[in-house]
Parts: C-alpha cells; sequence; structure tokens
C-alpha cells in the first residue's frame, strides 16, 4: 500500500500501565513508517511523550464506567467524521463501546475499520463480549486467544489474529548490570539489601501477585539458613492501602520486618530486576502477557514463575526451567521453595532471549491494519484463519 494511513487508537487515560505502553509503542511505529497517527483519552502525564514522538492527542472524557459517558458518543462521532481514519484501534471496554455508538450514527461508507486489543481475562458477561466484536480482534498471548474461543464463540476465529507484547532488547540488554553508583544509592536507603541474595517480586501491590505466597517463601528460606532479602518492588494505590497494611502485619507476625524491602513506585525496575538473583511472577491469577517476566529474562536474570497465562507461555519458550506447575495451596508453598532451593544451588543461565520483541509486535500490527484496508479496498483477500503473528 503506497499511500499513508490514519489510525486512531483509543484507551481510558494515558497515565501509566501495559495498555498505556503499547498506545505508545503502536502510535510511534506508526509515525515512523509514515503514517498519521491519532490517540483519544482522557489525558495524562504520557501525552507530551506521545506527542513529542509525532502523534496527535486529542481530549475526550472517555475513561468513566458510567452512564454520563454515553453524552460522549456524539463528540467522538464528530471527531471520527472530522478526522476521516482509515482504522479504530480500541483498547479498553468503555471507548469499545462509545465507539460502537458513535459509529452507528455514521452512513457505512463512513465508517473506519474496527480493531480490538484484548489485554486481559476480562470479566465473562456482554459487557466484556464487545472486545471481541471488530474487524480483527488482536490477543495478547495464545492463553487470551483460548479465552476468547472459550467464551465468545460468535467472534469468528479468523478475525482473532494472536500478536504477543513486545520489549526494545536494547533497553534490557543480556547480562546488564546497575552501576556501582545505582547500587551506593540503593544500599543507602534500604540498608537491609546489604549482603544478602535479592530475591524480587515486581508489580503493583493487588491481592492478585501473590504476595503473600512470596512472603512465606522467604519465610521459609530463611529458616533454613538462606541469606536471602526479599524484595518487593511497586506501590500501593491509595485504594490498597487497607492491603498494605495487612501485608505488613503478616511480615511482622513472621518476624520478617528486617528481610522485607518494600521499595514503594519505582522507575528504575530494569536496575532492580537485573540487581536481582531471582524474580518471581506468583499471580493467583492468569497474566494476560507477563512484560516483568520478559524484561527481567532479557536482562539475563532468572524468573521463576506459575506455568499458566502469558507468563507460563513466555517461560516455557524461553527458560522452561523457572516454570513451576501450579498446584493446590497446601502444595504449592514447598514445590516453590523446592524449585528456589535447586535455582540458588545449581543456577542454570538464561539464554539470549530473540522473541517477544518491540519490532515483531510492532510490525506485526501495522501489517495487519495494512491488510484490513487493502481487503476493504479489493487489493488483497482478508486475514488468514486465526493467524498467529508472533
Amino acid at each position: 500500500m503506497s499511500r499513508p494511513l490514519t489510525v486512531m487508537q483509543l484507551l481510558p487515560e494515558l497515565d501509566s500501565g501495559g495498555v498505556e505502553r503499547g498506545t505508545l509503542e503502536i502510535a510511534a511505529a506508526l509515525v515512523a513508517a509514515g503514517h498519521h497517527s491519532l490517540v483519544v483519552s482522557h489525558g495524562g502525564r504520557l501525552v507530551p511523550r506521545l506527542e513529542a514522538a509525532g502523534s496527535r492527542h486529542i481530549t475526550l472524557p472517555i475513561h468513566r464506567k458510567a452512564l454520563s459517558s454515553l453524552w460522549q458518543v456524539r463528540s467522538l462521532r464528530h471527531c471520527i467524521r472530522q478526522e476521516r481514519p482509515d482504522i479504530v484501534h480500541v483498547r479498553s471496554r468503555v471507548p469499545a463501546w462509545l465507539t460502537r455508538f458513535a459509529l452507528r450514527g455514521l452512513p457505512p461508507a463512513e465508517r473506519p475499520l474496527l480493531v480490538s486489543t484484548v489485554h486481559g481475562f476480562y470479566s465473562v458477561n456482554g459487557y466484556s463480549a464487545i472486545m471481541t466484536q471488530a474487524d480483527a480482534v488482536i490477543a495478547v498471548s495464545d492463553s487470551i486467544v483460548q479465552y476468547i474461543h472459550s467464551h465468545y464463540p460468535r467472534c469468528p476465529p479468523e478475525r482473532i489474529h494472536r500478536i504477543y507484547r513486545g520489549i526494545n532488547p536494547d533497553c534490557y540488554p543480556h547480562g546488564y548490570q546497575p552501576d556501582s553508583i545505582w547500587l551506593k544509592q540503593v544500599q543507602a536507603e534500604f540498608p537491609a539489601l546489604r549482603d544478602r541474595l535479592w530475591l524480587t517480586l515486581p508489580g503493583r501491590l493487588t491481592r492478585l501477585k501473590g504476595h503473600e505466597l512470596f512472603i512465606d517463601l522467604i519465610d521459609g528460606l530463611l529458616r533454613q539458613g538462606y541469606p536471602v532479602q526479599g524484595v518487593i518492588v511497586g506501590g500501593a494505590h491509595a485504594r490498597k492501602q487497607d492491603y498494605l497494611q495487612q501485608l505488613q502485619l503478616h511480615i511482622r507476625q513472621r518476624g520478617l520486618q528486617q528481610r522485607i524491602t518494600f521499595t514503594g513506585q519505582r522507575q528504575d525496575m530494569r536496575e532492580w530486576l537485573a540487581a536481582s538473583r531471582l524474580v518471581f511472577s506468583l499471580s493467583r491469577q492468569p497474566e494476560s502477557f507477563g512484560r516483568t517476566t520478559l524484561e527481567a529474562l532479557a536482562l539475563g536474570t532468572p524468573v521463576i514463575g506459575l506455568d499458566r497465562g502469558g507468563v507460563g507461555e513466555i517461560l516455557q519458550q524461553v527458560y522452561p526451567t523457572g516454570s513451576l506447575p501450579v498446584l493446590p495451596e497446601a502444595e504449592q508453598l514447598p514445590a516453590l521453595i523446592s524449585t528456589v532451593q535447586q535455582a540458588l544451588a545449581s543456577p542454570v543461565l538464561v539464554p539470549v532471549v530473540t522473541r517477544f520483541t518491540l519490532a515483531q509486535m510492532t510490525s506485526q500490527t501495522l501489517a495487519l491494519y495494512t491488510t484490513l484496508v487493502q481487503a476493504r479496498e479489493g487489493l488483497v483477500s482478508g486475514p488468514g484463519h486465526a493467524r498467529k503473528l508472533g
């Protein structure tokens, strides 16, 4: 296709998170390829970064899960009519519903092609079904493909396209280690880290991330004489302060106040991952992808994670040594302790990661956009059956 495309991505806000990061990455790739990139959201701290990379941001309050959001349908319809995008790419449920109502008010000839990305294991109901009702549905892992097949069988298989999320290997070079200045600063801020093996659980503080299991792991290892320090890298939202207090109580009851470090929200996650002896993914529910797991492995840091969801897929393909079967609760902790003991006693090197790259993700997504537009214009046949583009 010789002519540039105009692609409009919609999401609630541009503050932080995997959805936001993916939006910026695709926007930058569109601009680099000579296409026109538009992003519609309520705004946020990432807007300047988006615009600095050549995209245009349109501010609309499409972030609230409330009936009042329906007032934005007319504004969104006007925006689509004015910008005339070839593709509208919805990345969240509220924007997807608003887009559906906005497009209904346009003549068929003026309606853009619709792409959605299913970023997570949404609750199964009619509200979530909107993410599977597009001309093309991107699933971020094989686990998400299976989720769609199982719960939304009306979504035609040929419309589903698995495109793994990806990272830039230049930002996570294999073997990278933080410099001595960073290490001294961190040890001055958290003295308990000195002369200990850092076992790290990254991620925001929510009940789903498996913090209790991680704390019990550290307790079990210390009882057996291992010089470990549990490190929890991630902040607690204002709504999660009660959960943080529960974790701290859990720690005090085991006498681990000096052996578990809470770093809070950090902007230097790469350094924490690289400096750790082991990184963990212990979520109580499957992760749709598992970007932090991939980042740690790309750096060469071993990851031990439960074999389910996107994390399980990454580990099976990159570092199967770190894959831990999901077991009944009474058996999970002993199996985890045993796996960590083996990892500390006989480390297995992480190979250089060549899959799950940002370049693969962006090129496959842009190729899908182009194929959809060409099919509409009669230049090629439509995308193939349930394509796995990653």
